[in-house]
């Protein structure tokens, strides 16, 4: 499950080219939870990119530590924890790429996942809302994960679930049926993303160079051959 994220030089406006005025983007080679994360979010009909804190805090929790930073899709009407934020509060993490690590005998070897062509991903995710008065609030987000496709499932069993740009507006639309979001949360399509590995250092959340992305070995990527 994804616990690290890479965001560095997004290109959003050709993204989403009717983003709002904004604030700016959260950068980092190596972005763990527990921190601020940008979200793209639907606000009176107009997309707005904004900080939310990366580990979904509900007004009920007690122990921050607790807060998780993934939600599992198949959770997600079940547990009271997602099920209100699902129903109404979606949103998307505009990433470059994001971290797995691959389980070998006597460590893990991290790979930065990414799209192939290293163009930026949207990855669905929740959010929540807490009152800390009744004038101030933080809000809050988890990322939503599914099981891995087929190309990727020797790296990790789950990845964050990849919103096509296309489906963007619908994922994000509060009005949306609970179907057609259902619908979208499906491992992402097997020529999508790749991954290579990187270097060790990316274990340790205070290193922030960008040699993070570096790669140490071949892209790890779908076949055409393959399908056959």
């Amino acid at each position: 499950m994804t616990g690290r994220l890479h965001v560095q030089r997004l290109s959003l406006s050709n993204l989403v080219p009717s983003l709002g005025n904004s604030e700016a983007l959260i950068e980092s080679p190596n972005l763990s939870p527990r921190q601020p994360v940008s979200a793209l979010r639907l606000e009176q009909g107009k997309y707005q990119l904004q900080p939310l804190f990366w580990g979904l805090t509900p007004p009920w929790l007690k122990v921050l530590d607790h807060a998780p930073h993934c939600a599992r899709a198949e959770t997600l009407t079940s547990r009271a924890m997602f099920n209100d934020a699902f129903s109404a509060r979606r949103c998307v993490i505009p990433v470059s790429g994001f971290y797995v690590w691959k389980t070998q005998p006597r460590s893990k070897q991290p790979y930065l996942v990414t799209h192939v062509a290293r163009t930026p991903l949207l990855l669905g995710a929740l959010w929540c809302r807490y009152h800390t008065t009744l004038t101030t609030f933080t809000d809050s987000t988890a990322l939503i994960s599914v099981p891995a496709n087929a190309c990727l499932s020797s790296l990790t069993d789950r990845l964050p679930v990849v919103i096509a740009p296309e489906a963007l507006t619908r994922w994000l639309d509060p009005a949306t049926p609970l179907a057609e979001l259902k619908a979208q949360l499906v491992p992402a399509p097997l020529e999508l993303l790749g991954a290579f590995p990187v270097s060790k250092h990316v274990n340790n959340p205070a290193y922030q160079s960008s040699s993070c992305a570096h790669p140490t070995g071949p892209m790890l990527r779908w076949a055409v051959s393959q399908e056959f």
